[in-house]
């Protein structure tokens, strides 16, 4: 855990807007309480008085200004990194994954990113870490099989994601799947390699549904281009756009 601690108001106010903006776990203390237990990062400025701060020797003071603290939070982040705990990647699936990155309990780095960018953001978050795992939910079934389906060479494990969802209150819009996914990176799940999902004719209709909605035509795609869109191979604006060429 990252652990502010500093009499500096620019510097608190700007440590803690950085770490809450990156979903990362901390907490914060005066300068010369004492920390808790699972401390492993202790952020301060570089004239903070911390006599009587206590700690075991593994907490790593990482000193920053209230102009610097973005240098000083990617210095705590890479730290933690390589603190010994194991880095394991919590997926909640769909059009927009979120993404939670955690290191031991602590999480490091969050996203929200459209599905096809998805892969990338979790192989950079692996790339370098000591056996990690990627823990997907299994509630979106086609996008999670596409993630599924990619990601070779990285342990994947299939997550019950019942419940992980939070109830969210105001001012926290776009929050939930990111928090879902924490919560998923905190379950065992079961190993897997591969997942092949047939989309139900539901789930098809719904496709050809949104291709409608979005087009400037009314235009709606066949079922063919659906099932592409169905399984990730295609956005429903580059279906209709291989509609549309069909016809010229």
């Amino acid at each position: 855990m990252i652990v502010v601690a500093t009499a500096d108001f620019d510097l608190y106010h700007e440590a803690v807007s950085e770490l809450r903006s990156r979903g990362v776990t901390f907490t914060t203390v005066e300068p010369g309480d004492s920390l808790p237990e699972r401390a492993r990062v202790l952020l301060t400025g570089p004239d903070d008085d911390l006599d009587g701060t206590g700690s075991d020797g593994n907490v790593t003071r990482v000193t920053a200004t209230g102009d610097d603290v973005r240098r000083a939070v990617d210095e705590a982040l890479a730290s933690l990194r390589c603190d010994g705990g194991q880095t394991v990647v919590g997926v909640d699936p769909g059009t927009r994954p979120g993404i939670a990155v955690l290191s031991g309990e602590t999480v490091v780095a969050a996203f929200h990113v459209p599905l096809a960018d998805a892969v990338e953001v979790i192989r950079e978050e692996t790339d370098d870490a000591v056996d990690p795992v990627v823990r997907i939910g299994d509630g979106a079934r086609l996008q999670g099989a596409k993630l599924i389906n990619e990601l070779d060479g990285v342990a994947v494990e299939l997550v019950d994601e019942t419940g992980t969802t939070p109830y969210l209150g105001s001012g926290a819009r776009g929050m939930g799947d990111v928090l879902a996914a924490v919560n998923i990176a905190r379950r065992d799940g079961e190993r897997i390699e591969s997942r092949e999902i047939e989309p139900t004719e539901g789930e098809l209709t719904r496709i050809k549904a949104r291709s409608r909605e979005a087009s400037e035509d009314n235009r709606t795609i066949d079922e063919d281009l659906a099932r592409r869109v169905a399984g990730g191979e295609l956005s429903i604006d580059e279906a209709l756009d291989e509609h549309r060429s069909r016809e010229e």
